[in-house]
């Protein structure tokens, strides 16, 4: 089940986090963030009423998905990045593309024109995700971060959202 985001589920966001952060190079973090600065994270985004949503299973939060505004000068208030992250129980399931697919669809509705993908350590498997809901590689950052001992890229994707940028927004 997809749902909205509590600060309840702050805890399970944070431990699914950290495992990326320990494990992964798709987090440039080195050190995972408390559980609350997670919470803050949260009030901050649907205090900005930027959709932030959960894939719940059976009570428990097994993967997360949200939206920022791309950069935080004015001129990209209509640019999103999303951010999307699965339980390693959970990977491979399909769940990811379910909270992407939800995320477009809620960041439209928004009045975000445009949607960005940041792919920290050129994961093949975001990559995929991405491409599988029609974003397409729009460049490529080289050996941009340090982590597991070893230089990363960072891929940079992007899709139009509604009327994308064919008209101006509604200022």
């Amino acid at each position: 089940m997809i749902r909205d985001v509590t600060e309840e589920d702050a805890e399970a966001i944070a431990a699914i986090y950290a495992h990326h952060v320990a494990h992964g190079t798709a987090s440039y973090d080195i050190g995972a963030p408390s559980v609350d600065e997670t919470s803050a994270k949260i009030r901050r985004i649907i205090g900005a009423s930027w959709p932030f949503i959960v894939a719940d299973e059976g009570g428990s939060v097994v993967a997360y998905a949200y939206v920022t505004q791309f950069r935080d000068r004015a001129a990209y208030a209509w640019t999103c990045e999303d951010s999307i992250y699965v339980h390693p129980d959970w990977q491979g399931r399909g769940i990811g593309k379910g909270l992407l697919q939800e995320l477009l669809r809620r960041a439209e509705a928004f009045g975000f024109r445009q949607m960005a993908a940041v792919i920290g350590g050129a994961e093949p498997a975001s990559i995929r995700l991405h491409a599988g809901c029609g974003f397409r590689e729009v460049g490529r950052l080289h050996a941009v971060g340090w982590k597991h001992g070893r230089w990363l890229d960072s891929v940079y994707m992007q899709i139009a959202l509604g009327e994308g940028s064919s008209e101006p927004p509604n200022i």
